[in-house]
C-alpha cells in the first residue's frame, strides 16, 4: 500500500515581473530575466508542482496569470521580481486566486561592478526597487504576503544570502505542502474519546471548518468485519513484516505485567494489524483516531487492546494513529509527519530532576521510523487504565534534536498549536511495554512543565525529530492557526 505522503507536493503558481517599456530599450534584457526565472522554477520544482505564468509585464498579462492560478487551484503564488515593475501589473495576478503570496527578491549578483555596469545590467539586478511598492499595494488590498530577500545563487565568499533565501523558500513550499495534505485528509474516528478526558473532546465541524479535514465516523463493527475476513496468508505476511522491524522482548526484570509476548497474543495483534490496513483502504483514511473500552473480554474489548502494533506500522506509513480518541493530536501528528520528521503519539510521563529531563512516551503506537534502534514488542497482561491485554511497543526516539507539537482548542472554540524544541538524550527507559524518551529542554523540567501547562495544551502531543518550529510557523500562518512557542 502506498504512503499517504505523496499528497504533500504543493501546487505553486510562479510568475516573474518586469516593465514592458524596457524590452525595446534594452535588447536581451527580457531573455536574461526569463533565464533567471527558469532557475527559480527549477529549484521550486524540487519541492512542489510548478504552475508557471511566465514573465508578466502588463496589467492584462497579470489578469491572465491570475486566471491561470485560479483555474489550476494553486496553494501559493511566488512572485519573482526580475526587475522594476509597476504594482498595477502585479496585483491582479494575486488578487484573483486569493491565496498566500511569497515575493522573491533574489538579486543575481552579490554586488554590482560599479565602474563597469551599464544600465541594462543594473536593471537586471534592480529587483529590490519595486518590492516596497508591491508590498504597499498588497497591504492596502488585504493580500496575505511575505517577502524573501537574498541572492539567486551563491557566490564565492558570499554564500549565506542565497542559502538563507532558499532555505526560507523551501520551508514555505514544504509548509504549503503540509497544508494541502491536511486540507485534503480524511481522518477516521473509531469508537469514542476516553471518558472524562475533557481536554480531548473535539468539534468535528471545527476541524473541517478550520483545517478542511474530513472526519469519517467509524464503528467497531467496521473493524470487526475486516478482522474476521483476515486470511492465514495475510497473518503470515504481517508476521514477516513485523519481525523485520521489531524484536520480541524477554520478560521484564522490573515489571511482572510486562513479559515476552505469547504466540496467541502475537497472532491476534497480526490479525488486528491486517484488519486495520483493510479499514484504512476501505475508507481511504489518511489518519485514525481511536479508543474503545469493551467489556468482559468481548470481541470489542479484544480489538480495543490490539491497536499498538498495527497503528505503529500505519503511523510509519504516513497514516498517523492517535489513541484515546484524541482527534486534535492526530492532526498534530499529521502535520509533523507531513514535514517528514516522524510525529509519534506521546505525553509527559515523568520528570527527572537529577539529570534534568522530562520523560515522554505513551502506551499506544509509536512512529517507528524515528525509533532509536529496533523497537521491542512486549507482552502486557493488562493496559493501565484500560481494558484488555496483548502486546505493547517499547522504544525511544532517536537521539538528537526533537520538536513536540500539540493542537488544542481555545475557549472561543478555535484550534491552535503549541510547540517546543529540545534534545533526545541517551539513557535507560522503562521496561513496561510503553514508549519512553528522555527529552531535555532549555528550561528545567519543572519550569518547562509550568510554562507548557500555562498555555492550556491537550495533554498529548506529536513527537518528531529535528528542530522544525520555523516550518511549523509557516504552516500555522498558511492554515490560519495561532502558534504558541515555549522553547524555540
Amino acid at each position: 500500500m502506498n504512503s499517504r505522503r505523496d499528497k504533500t507536493r504543493p501546487r505553486i503558481g510562479i510568475f516573474g515581473i518586469g516593465l514592458a517599456a524596457y524590452w525595446p530599450q534594452f535588447p536581451g534584457l527580457k531573455e536574461q530575466l526569463e533565464g533567471y526565472q527558469r532557475e527559480v522554477e527549477s529549484r521550486v520544482g524540487e519541492w512542489g508542482e510548478v504552475v508557471s505564468a511566465g514573465l508578466v509585464d502588463s496589467a492584462p498579462g497579470a489578469v491572465e496569470a491570475g486566471d491561470l492560478f485560479q483555474r489550476e487551484q494553486v496553494d501559493m503564488i511566488y512572485c519573482y521580481v526580475g526587475t522594476y515593475s509597476t504594482s498595477s501589473q502585479v496585483l491582479p495576478a494575486v488578487q484573483i486566486p486569493r491565496v498566500p503570496v511569497l515575493v522573491l527578491n533574489l538579486q543575481p549578483s552579490a554586488a554590482l561592478d560599479y565602474s563597469r555596469t551599464d544600465t541594462a545590467e543594473w536593471l537586471a539586478n534592480c529587483c529590490a526597487c519595486c518590492v516596497p511598492e508591491i508590498s504597499c499595494a498588497f497591504s492596502r488590498c488585504d493580500i496575505d504576503f511575505h517577502v524573501v530577500s537574498g541572492m539567486l545563487r551563491e557566490e564565492e565568499g558570499c554564500e549565506e544570502p542565497a542559502r538563507r533565501a532558499w532555505r526560507e523558500i523551501r520551508e514555505w513550499t514544504e509548509a504549503a505542502g503540509v497544508q494541502r495534505l491536511v486540507r485534503r485528509s480524511r481522518m477516521g474516528f473509531l469508537g469514542h474519546t476516553y471518558p472524562g478526558m475533557l481536554d480531548m473532546y473535539s468539534d468535528f465541524t471545527q476541524h473541517q471548518g478550520q483545517l478542511g479535514t474530513h472526519v469519517e465516523i467509524l464503528e467497531m463493527c467496521d473493524l470487526a468485519k475486516m478482522v474476521a475476513g483476515v486470511t492465514g496468508a495475510e497473518v503470515k505476511g504481517k508476521e514477516e513484516e513485523t519481525l523485520a522491524i521489531f524484536d520480541l522482548s524477554e520478560d521484564s526484570e522490573a515489571d511482572p505485567l510486562a513479559t515476552r509476548p505469547d504466540p496467541e497474543a502475537l497472532d491476534w495483534a497480526y490479525r488486528a494489524a491486517v484488519g486495520l490496513d483493510k479499514l484504512v483502504e476501505e475508507f481511504s483514511l489518511d489518519g485514525l483516531t481511536y479508543y474503545y473500552r469493551g467489556l468482559d473480554h468481548n470481541e470489542y474489548e479484544r480489538l480495543g487492546a490490539a491497536f499498538a502494533l498495527g497503528c505503529s506500522l500505519l503511523t510509519a506509513r504516513g497514516i498517523p494513529c492517535s489513541g484515546e480518541g484524541d482527534l486534535k493530536n492526530c492532526q498534530a501528528m499529521k502535520i509533523v509527519d507531513g514535514f517528514g520528521v516522524g510525529g509519534s503519539f506521546a505525553e509527559i510521563t515523568a520528570m527527572d530532576f537529577r539529570e534534568n529531563f522530562v520523560l515522554m512516551g505513551h502506551d499506544g503506537p509509536f512512529h517507528i521510523d524515528i525509533a532509536e534502534g529496533r523497537p521491542l514488542l512486549r507482552g502486557l497482561s493488562l493496559f493501565h487504565g484500560k481494558h484488555g491485554e496483548g502486546v505493547g511497543v517499547e522504544t525511544q526516539v532517536k537521539r538528537g534534536p526533537v520538536t513536540i507539537l500539540s493542537m488544542s482548542q481555545t475557549r472561543q472554540g478555535n484550534l491552535e498549536l503549541l510547540a517546543a524544541q529540545g534534545e533526545s538524550l541517551p539513557g535507560e527507559g522503562l521496561q513496561i511495554g510503553n514508549t519512553d524518551s528522555r527529552i531535555q529542554f532549555p528550561l528545567g523540567p519543572g519550569e518547562f512543565l509550568d510554562t507548557w501547562s500555562r498555555r492550556g495544551p491537550t495533554h498529548h502531543f506529536a513527537l518528531g525529530v529535528g528542530h522544525i518550529i520555523p516550518r511549523i510557523e509557516k504552516f500555522a500562518h498558511l492554515a490560519g492557526l495561532e502558534l504558541k512557542v515555549v522553547c524555540g
